[in-house]
């Protein structure tokens, strides 16, 4: 596993981390079992990952809750990392969603925020946060400055609560409108070898604030594995909303994906090495944002950071998914 300093903030982290969305469970992914992702936490650590990334939302809590339970006694052994920004109690912020009986909002007031950290707080069964994300951005009808948001980020890391302050799902505009109000360690966003949206937008604005850019659902929720046949039963809104999972789409992604076996036989590595290497590749700060609820796509995950492409390879990749984009 190779490993880079976070942004500018002190820390050090894995290439590739541990996303526990999946292991809040809910109707995003379905039923998930907590010992297994209790499990998979512990084989992460033992693979080198160290930065392990969470929320609220996932699962209404039960994600941070299992990752608490798998970092009692061991808290040191991740670089931890989870968010604010989206409540489901009240009736005050923006709509957001609607999910397994619930309204989910998105509040990023001060009072609110404080209220959800020390929340996250007790459900992880820990006193402070490495990383500290905003996880959805303020909109109307309950705009909340950023100024105001920044104004109580920066009090946790004065009181000691929180160690570094990320942002997701921003725009390039938020970026520089957070750093005027204080230091971003780290973004994190959707990226892919099928979703390059933001390489001439956000990825420059990374570079000219020192921040880390987290790529999240770089296996665009597993349809990039290679696992994933034409046979195979979708479960789970999370996938189901990824457009490659239909069928006239899957059809042409499994052929280029097949075309890849070459490079991948010339690494010695499976087709989720390979992604996660070329997405670590497409930038000096780069970081590998990957799910994993269980042993062995943990184990599949983590191999990705120790391979380093060739450009020409990285190269054959482009060509052949452009054709299909």
């Amino acid at each position: 596993m190779r490993y880079k300093q976070l942004g500018n903030s002190n820390l050090e982290v894995s290439v590739v981390s541990l996303g526990a969305w999946a292991i809040g469970g809910d109707s995003n992914w379905g039923a998930s079992d907590d010992d297994m992702s209790i499990r998979t936490i512990h084989e992460a650590h033992a693979l080198g990952i160290t930065l392990l990334d969470t929320a609220p939302a996932y699962g209404l809590g039960h994600s941070e809750m299992v990752v608490g339970k798998a970092l009692k006694g061991r808290r040191s052994d991740f670089v931890l990392s989870t968010k604010c920004g989206l409540v489901w109690e009240g009736d005050e912020g923006s709509i957001l969603m609607q999910r397994d009986g619930v309204t989910i909002l998105r509040n990023l007031s001060a009072n609110s925020v404080r209220r959800q950290l020390e929340e996250s707080l007790r459900r992880l069964q820990t006193d402070y946060i490495d990383i500290y994300i905003t996880h959805w951005q303020a909109t109307e009808p309950f705009l909340v400055p950023i100024e105001e948001t920044m104004g109580v980020l920066n009090e946790f890391i004065r009181e000691g609560k929180i160690r570094a302050i990320g942002i997701s799902n921003v725009t390039a505009d938020q970026i520089d409108e957070y750093s005027r109000h204080g230091k971003i360690s780290l973004i994190q966003q959707k990226y892919s070898l099928l979703d390059r949206t933001h390489e001439q937008t956000l990825m420059p604005k990374c570079r000219e604030h020192g921040i880390t850019f987290q790529a999240y659902s770089p296996l665009e929720r597993g349809i990039l594995t290679g696992k994933v046949r034409m046979g195979t039963e979708v479960v789970g809104n999370a996938k189901k909303s990824i457009k490659w999972y239909q069928p006239e789409h899957r059809e042409k992604l499994l052929a280029v994906l097949d075309g890849f076996k070459p490079i991948c036989d010339k690494y010695e590595c499976s087709l989720t090495n390979l992604v996660i290497a070329w997405t670590a590749a497409q930038m000096d700060n780069m970081n590998v944002l990957c799910g994993a609820r269980k042993v062995d796509q943990v184990a599949d995950n983590a191999r990705g950071g120790d391979i380093v492409l060739e450009q020409t390879d990285i190269d054959a990749i482009n060509d052949a998914v452009a054709k299909i984009l």
